[in-house]
């Protein structure tokens, strides 16, 4: 039989992007400790309705860890205590009886908070929209061994696409810098040969609107800490690198034209 824990919540409030917030404190009673984390809101949301309280807004889709609509500051820590996990699959037996918890949106200019625990994250959206995608025609779809891809370039590819989208490492960095988040977007396209045409335009395109949106890496790491699904650091230079790399081949190619 499950262990039941009672906690003490102290939870984000705001009624609206323009409204002030508060903490409302929550005692949690009972609530079994193999439930994840997004449950035991579902739980503490119940009994709320219960007492005609507006329940709790917090992002959410999928609860397997792959979709990046849930994320909440845990503690002060994005996506809380156990590291690698998003915060729909992080369980309440990390927590033990009668802690206490304190629950927040993700805190930065970028995401500005609609409602409770959700926050608008359509920056990163921008970001994707600026040049995450293959546009060069390439007639009818090759079968799959056509074109041949090293395994090497295949696990990077792979590894940068891991990334969910979920928003915590702008939650975790001091700076709120998206570096981590656009340098996956790029990876996974600029290392394959389908995105080598567009390399360098998508690349100078997708960090100048990152940079229009978010501050600016200086090195913490706290993002890769925070990440779910541990984005590896090296991404970042890679993009800087292939960022110096645009600045002189797309003017090049203007002088050309």
């Amino acid at each position: 039989m499950s262990k039941m824990l009672n906690l003490k919540l102290k939870i984000w409030r705001q009624a609206g992007p323009n409204d002030a917030g508060s903490f409302l404190d929550v005692d949690a009673k009972e609530i079994p400790e193999d439930a994840s984390f997004l449950e035991m809101l579902d739980i503490v949301n119940e009994r709320l309705i219960a007492d005609d309280i507006e329940p709790v807004a917090f992002g959410h889709d999928c609860r397997e860890g792959i979709c990046g609509s849930c994320g909440v500051m845990i503690n002060g820590q994005a996506h809380g205590p156990e590291k690698a996990t998003a915060t729909c699959q992080l369980h309440m037996r990390k927590f033990n009886d009668g802690d206490k918890i304190v629950v927040e949106p993700w805190q930065a200019a970028s995401f500005p908070i609609l409602k409770d625990l959700m926050v608008d994250r359509r920056a990163f959206d921008r970001i994707v929209e600026a040049g995450g995608f293959i546009s060069v025609p390439t007639g009818t779809a090759p079968d799959a061994n056509e074109i041949p891809i090293p395994k090497e370039v295949a696990d990077t590819a792979m590894d940068a696409a891991a990334c969910i989208g979920c928003g915590a490492c702008v939650a975790a960095c001091p700076n709120s810098a998206a570096q981590l988040f656009t340098s996956a977007k790029l990876a996974h396209l600029n290392v394959l040969p389908q995105g080598q045409p567009e390399r360098y335009r998508r690349t100078e395109a997708m960090v100048e609107t990152m940079e229009s949106f978010f501050g600016s890496c200086t090195n913490h790491g706290e993002c890769h800490e925070a990440c779910p699904k541990e984005i590896p650091l090296d991404f970042i230079a890679m993009m800087n690198r292939d960022y110096v790399k645009s600045k002189i081949k797309n003017r090049s190619l203007a002088s050309q034209r």
